[in-house]
């Protein structure tokens, strides 16, 4: 499963490590979470990328749940996140 960076043209990975990537992040809208959906919607409108920082499971989900989201990225002492069940988390066993 990949997702679009933006307008870009490129597929990423829903989830990277930071640091561990070929992400332009200057290209891109990094928050630290989804709460402020008009700079999500903005940024997805412009076709800028939007890329959500996180460290936990829930976090990735909540981001990769809007539309706008092209990558959730995870510091890299939480790795393992890159390897959830993003199906399962999200509908369930």
């Amino acid at each position: 499963m990949r997702r679009w960076f933006g307008a870009s043209g490129r597929r990423v990975a829903p989830v990277a490590v930071e640091g561990e990537h070929d992400l332009p992040l200057d290209e891109a809208l990094v928050v630290d979470d989804v709460g402020d959906l008009a700079a999500l919607r903005a940024a997805f409108d412009e076709g800028k990328p939007v890329v959500v920082r996180t460290d936990s499971g829930e976090g990735v989900v909540a981001a990769l749940a809007r539309p706008e989201v092209s990558c959730a990225l995870v510091p890299v002492e939480k790795r393992d996140l890159v390897d959830l069940d993003l199906v399962e988390l999200t509908y369930g066993p």
